[in-house]
């Protein structure tokens, strides 16, 4: 990965490859909660926390300043560091899910909406579960394209 990434006219941002993970957590809860009551609102407010983590990075995020302020200081391992570029692009992913989900519902579509929110909901699990995060990997899978 960092072979990819390592690119010189790119200024690096690090943040603590903790907090992704953490707020994974609560959004699978948060997208749970949206699939289980079908709450437009709920969805919304994700895709809130979704777009703030695309435009300005993950750790600007409610759940970023959360993991900042209550969980880190607790920890007390050092840190590991990720470059902010795959998890910004990850949550640029929810978002767009979110906005289909959401586009689902003004058109009256609980399907799109149930699928919308299924699929943000699997990925978001996926990164609380087993520190995988599917954004990620396809931001790093298209940077590998990208290059050939």
């Amino acid at each position: 990965m960092s072979e990819i990434l390592n690119k010189p006219e790119v200024a690096k941002i690090y943040i603590d490859a903790r907090g992704p993970r953490f707020a994974a957590s609560i959004t699978t809860v948060v997208l749970a909660i949206a699939l289980v009551t079908q709450s437009a609102w709920v969805l919304a407010l994700q895709g809130l926390v979704f777009l703030i983590g695309a435009v300005r990075g993950p750790q600007f995020t409610p759940y970023g300043m959360i993991f900042k302020s209550l969980i880190k200081p607790r920890l007390k391992k050092e840190a590991p560091t990720e470059d902010v570029r795959p998890p910004k692009f990850a949550q640029a992913v929810g978002f767009l899910f979110a906005l289909v989900g959401l586009i689902g519902a003004i058109a009256g579509s609980s399907a799109v909406f149930t699928v919308a929110v299924g699929f943000a909901l699997a990925a978001a699990f996926l990164n609380a579960a087993f520190n995988f995060c599917l954004g990620c990997e396809m931001y790093l899978l298209g940077l590998r394209l990208a290059t050939k």
